[in-house]
């Protein structure tokens, strides 16, 4: 992993992942998102979209709620303080190191 700059700007292995990259994404513009809307935002398989939310979880970057009510268990997910910090630092990192970089598509 790469050092923290003076402005903040750090890579982060952990949410550089492409669809841990996204998750962060969505959860920086919510206050929460339930697992559903996050699964069919990536459009991946339950099992990828759990195993990607736990590492973010196991990170402190996610927090996972079930709050227990009627009908089926859902799972929420937000972003922590320390979540929107690496998010934050890892884009950037990202726009830092693309600065003055002459890309066409």
């Amino acid at each position: 992993m790469s050092q923290p700059t003076t402005d903040g700007a750090k890579f982060d292995e952990i949410v550089h992942a492409p669809n841990r990259l996204q998750i962060c994404a969505l959860l920086v513009t919510a206050d929460r998102a339930e697992f559903a809307a996050i699964r069919d935002s990536l459009g991946v398989a339950d099992s990828v979209a759990s195993k990607h939310l736990k590492v973010l979880a196991d990170a402190g970057y996610v927090k996972l709620d079930k709050p227990q009510g009627e009908g089926r268990v859902r799972t929420w997910a937000s972003l922590t303080k320390e979540g929107r910090r690496a998010f934050a630092g890892h884009v950037a990192e990202l726009r830092r190191l693309a600065a003055g970089l002459d890309v066409q598509p």
